[in-house]
C-alpha cells in the first residue's frame, strides 16, 4: 500500500546504533499515533549504524509500510543532518522530532500536537526531572546559560529533541541551505509564535549516548556562533581591556625603574616575557575565534554535498 501524497503528522526520528531500543520504540510508538486518529508518516534516518539497526528498520517497514518511511546513509553524517534529511523529504503539516533512544517518551507527543493546533508554529519540549547524570544536568543547565548571554535564541532546554515544527517552519529550514546549524534554534529564529511545554524524561532503555564529550562540546560551540558575533565582540572588548592593562603594566614598571630606582635586580626579561606570553595567549584566542567563523563560511561557499543517501524505503 502506498503512502498518500499528503498527510497531517509527520514523525521524524534520528537513528544510530539503536537495535537494543528500536523494539521497544516502535511498540510504543505505534500505537500513541495510531491513537491520534490523523494521518501519519514515520521517517526513520538510519545515520550509518554498524549495527543492526538498519535491518529492523527494513523489518518494521514490511510490517507497516503504509506510514513507514525509512532513509539510509552510507556513513555517518550526525544528529542533525540525520534530521535534515527527513524535513527535505516529509509531507506531514505538522512535523515532530523524536530520539530512538526512549528517554522522550513517545506517549509525549500528543501534548506537542495540542500546542500546534492551539495556534503555535513551533512547539519545544523541555525535560522534567531529568535522569541525566550530573555532569550532563548542569553542564545543560550552564550551556543554556551561555546561549542566553550571547544569542538571541530564547529556550529552556536546547537538548530536548522532542519537538513540534509547523510546515512553514520545515520549508524555511529546508530553504535555508544551512551545513552546520542547531536546527531547534533556526526555527526558533523562523517562528512567529513559538511555545513550550514539559515533557517527561525516562532513563535511556539501553545502549550509550551517541553524544561524547566532544560531540557536546561541538555541538553547542555550532549553536553560539551560528546565531551569534557576540564570541568575536567579547573576545575585541577582552582584547581591549588587556591591552589597556599590559600598557599600564609597561609604564608602571617603567616608573618603578627610572623615577624611584626600584626593581632594578627584577627588571628587565622576565617582566616582558610574562608580559609578552599574556598577550599572545590573547591572540591565539582571538586567532582560534576568527578561524572558527573562516571555517564555517568555508564550508558554505565550498557548497559540497552534505549527506549521500544509500537507499530509501516508502
Amino acid at each position: 500500500m502506498s503512502a498518500p501524497a499528503s498527510v497531517q503528522l509527520s514523525i521524524v526520528i534520528p537513528v544510530y546504533n539503536e537495535e537494543a531500543n528500536l523494539p521497544t520504540l516502535f511498540a510504543r510508538l505505534y500505537p500513541v499515533l495510531d491513537g491520534l486518529k490523523r494521518s501519519y508518516e514515520i521517517v526513520f534516518t538510519n545515520d550509518g549504524s554498524a549495527d543492526r539497526s538498519i535491518e529492523l528498520l527494513r523489518a518494521q517497514f514490511k510490517a507497516r509500510p503504509d506510514v513507514t518511511r525509512v532513509i539510509d546513509f552510507n556513513a555517518n553524517y550526525g544528529q542533525h543532518m540525520a534530521i535534515m534529511a527527513a524535513f527535505e523529504r516529509v509531507r506531514g503539516d505538522v512535523i515532530v522530532t523524536l530520539d530512538a533512544d526512549l528517554q522522550n517518551p513517545p506517549e509525549e507527543i500528543p501534548k506537542l500536537i495540542e500546542k500546534v493546533d492551539a495556534g503555535f508554529d513551533y512547539v519545544g519540549g523541555f525535560r522534567i526531572n531529568r535522569q541525566d547524570s550530573f555532569f550532563r544536568t548542569y553542564a545543560s543547565k550552564l550551556i543554556n546559560f551561555v546561549r542566553e548571554k550571547t544569542t538571541s535564541i530564547q529556550m529552556t532546554d536546547q537538548g530536548c529533541m522532542l519537538r513540534a515544527y509547523s510546515r512553514p517552519i520545515i520549508d524555511a529550514i529546508v530553504r535555508s541551505g544551512a551545513i552546520n546549524t542547531f536546527i531547534p534554534a533556526l526555527a526558533y529564529s523562523f517562528s512567529g509564535n513559538p511555545a513550550e511545554v514539559g515533557v517527561k524524561h525516562e532513563e535511556r532503555h539501553a545502549g550509550v549516548s551517541n553524544y561524547s564529550f566532544y560531540g557536546l562540546v561541538r555541538l553547542n560551540f555550532d549553536l553560539i556562533t551560528g546565531f551569534s558575533i557576540a564570541p568575536l565582540q567579547y573576545f575585541t572588548m577582552f582584547a581591549m581591556a588587556s591591552s589597556a592593562g599590559s600598557f599600564a603594566l609597561v609604564v608602571l614598571l617603567l616608573v618603578r625603574r627610572f623615577v624611584f630606582n626600584l626593581d632594578r635586580e627584577t627588571f628587565g626579561v622576565f617582566t616582558l616575557l610574562a608580559i609578552v606570553l599574556f598577550l599572545l595567549s590573547v591572540a591565539m584566542i582571538g586567532i582560534g575565534l576568527i578561524g572558527e567563523y573562516v571555517g564555517r563560511t568555508y564550508q558554505v561557499v565550498r557548497a559540497r554535498q552534505r549527506y549521500h543517501i544509500k537507499e530509501t524505503l516508502g
